[in-house]
């Protein structure tokens, strides 16, 4: 960090500060802890995140016990120094609960045509129809009849496709993958896999046939 940057940081009069932590691939706000000077500067040292505890008061390394941890990309502070934005990297969830987030208690969702959607919008839906769940949801029915229910839903999704699809049926095939894409996501909510899992395999996937394209070519 630039030690300018860092000489005019305002802790509080307990000597903290607040760090918004975001995901810094889809910049989805993880959750908001604490810094003191201290973990501040283990943070950085290490580069995962070290927030400071106000509840044990004490330090804690993200993912120490857990093994989810927050790998550093940056550290912002915002223009009255008295607030950092911390972009991490995760592996596994961010909250305690074992969510992708600790913001999954939705209070207003836009229209369409005001928030663009995002498929890691649902998802986080999704993870608070798990951990709250709400009369009268089919998601909420989901979890609660459990893996074998939803499986068999991905197999009737699957099905469906194929109909649709040997159909040549443009837009009946679209509807059909989507019933699938929001079944499949609730499968990774309920196995704990996030969106960023899937797209860091899929990225694993693109390198591995990046390199044995250029072996080819040589």
């Amino acid at each position: 960090m630039n030690q300018s940057v860092l000489e005019k940081l305002k802790f509080d009069e307990k000597g903290l500060i607040p760090a918004v932590v975001q995901d810094a691939r889809t910049g989805a706000v993880l959750t908001v802890a604490y810094m003191n000077r201290e973990s501040l500067s283990i943070s950085m040292e290490e580069g995962r995140s070290c927030f400071y505890s106000r509840s044990r008061q004490c330090l804690w390394r993200k993912g120490e016990q857990s093994g989810n941890v927050q790998h550093i990309v940056s550290i912002t502070a915002d223009c009255d120094y008295d607030a950092l934005v911390v972009k991490v990297i995760k592996e596994g969830p961010a909250c305690h609960l074992g969510t992708d987030s600790c913001f999954t208690n939705l209070l207003l969702q836009k229209e369409p045509e005001q928030a663009p959607f995002r498929l890691e919008q649902l998802y986080e839906l999704l993870c608070g129809r798990k951990t709250q769940r709400k009369e009268g949801s089919y998601t909420s029915y989901l979890f609660e009849k459990g893996p074998e229910k939803i499986l068999k839903k991905i197999g009737e999704e699957c099905t469906e496709v194929v109909i649709a699809a040997m159909k040549d049926s443009r837009e009946e095939t679209i509807f059909e993958i989507s019933d699938l894409a929001y079944h499949v996501l609730v499968l990774m909510v309920e196995k704990g896999i996030t969106v960023d899992d899937i797209k860091a395999e899929l990225q694993s996937r693109h390198v591995v046939d990046h390199k044995v394209k250029q072996e080819t070519m040589q």
